[in-house]
């Protein structure tokens, strides 16, 4: 399968083994590259796009890396890898700013500040920009039949995406205790695919 991946989705899923084997060699390198909360004194600049490559474990990056194949090899067909590319980026970029934001307005809720003066809402993985790429699929082959793992039944992209956005809605809302997952960073990297979608189907000049 990953013989058959697009040029610009076998570079991702390279560079994203790269990193979480230097993770793994050297544990430090987490903190310098995956997303702090912006007002925090440990945020960098840098880390709105490192943290895309990042992952919290062995089976982190291998669902993520499996999505990237399989709905971003379809997408890299037909936008080109230049779009692609770009596309993936502004997800994970964007995913990353709507997670952060409902960070802010958790910390001013419970201090009246957005400075927290410590560190607080650190992300990381690629989920952003996957489940913007599991979008885009849905807006563009609505009709495939894909195979779920849990249960093993078919069902159509647009359903699939439908279902997994109110599901990452609904868990994003419910705040159950010991659920670490950034669910808000899943729905910013979905909001950003369907802006960027839709712009691009109203300008089909734009990025080429």
């Amino acid at each position: 399968m990953f013989n058959n991946a697009t040029t610009i989705v076998k570079n991702l899923i390279i560079i994203n083994i790269i990193v979480f084997l230097g993770q793994g060699a050297f544990p430090e390198m987490e903190f310098w590259f995956m997303g702090h909360y912006p007002l925090s004194p440990d945020f960098r600049p840098w880390q709105m796009v490192t943290h895309m490559f990042m992952h919290g474990g062995f089976t982190h990056l291998l669902f993520n890396m499996f999505a990237l194949l399989v709905f971003g090899s379809a997408l890299e067909k037909v936008w080109g890898p230049k779009r692609f590319l770009i596309y993936y980026m502004l997800c994970g970029i964007g995913a990353f700013f709507l997670y952060e934001f409902t960070v802010g307005l958790d910390i001013y809720s419970q201090i009246g500040t957005f400075y927290p003066g410590r560190d607080l809402g650190w992300v990381l993985g690629a989920s952003g920009s996957v489940f913007g790429l599991l979008l885009g699929f849905g807006m563009l082959f609505p009709n495939t039949q894909l195979m779920l793992l849990f249960p093993p039944i078919p069902i159509k992209a647009k359903y699939l995406v439908v279902g997994y956005g109110a599901l990452e809605l609904l868990l994003a809302f419910r705040h159950s205790s010991g659920d670490n997952v950034a669910h808000f960073a899943h729905l910013g990297g979905m909001l950003i695919g369907y802006i960027l979608i839709k712009k691009w189907k109203s300008n089909r000049n734009m990025f080429y």
